[in-house]
């Protein structure tokens, strides 16, 4: 009887966090990822990100890559440094960039290289305020830049 309870319980709260979540619109738009030579082993991913009510970019993933990252270029002491960042914040009603030169997604240990004019797939994963866990997929145009 006292594992059923809490089996349910458990069911209503994954439910309640999944239903707060899917009210929650994420724009992705000008979204493209750098074509890549054979051999490449990382590429970078660059988009806008619009949310209805405020929420964190907490993580991406890709089937191309092994693992995807958020990162961050900052000038420090006048030397441009990169780094890793647990989340991206996006405000209610504003648009963030995630563009060359400062926040952007790397994919790291590609699968295959990235040729111009194909599509590659990325999940993007996002926390509410109230904690609640949800997933964006979208195809990516790949680019090549001069």
């Amino acid at each position: 009887m006292k594992t059923t309870s809490f089996l349910a319980c458990a069911v209503l709260l994954m439910a309640t966090g999944a239903s707060a979540a899917e009210k929650v619109t994420v724009q992705v738009t000008n979204a493209w990822v750098r074509a890549t030579v054979p051999g490449q082993p990382v590429a970078g991913a660059y988009l806008d990100l619009r949310a209805d009510r405020a929420v964190k970019l907490i993580g991406v993933a890709s089937p191309v890559a092994k693992r995807g990252e958020i990162h961050e270029m900052k000038d420090e002491d006048g030397m441009m440094k990169m780094r890793a960042v647990d989340a991206v914040d996006l405000p209610a009603g504003e648009t963030v960039s995630l563009a060359p030169g400062g926040l952007h997604v790397m994919l790291f240990g590609l699968s295959e290289p990235l040729i111009a004019g194909r599509k590659v797939k990325l999940t993007l994963r996002f926390r509410g305020d109230s904690g609640g866990v949800f997933k964006r997929t979208v195809d990516v145009p790949v680019k090549a830049v001069d």
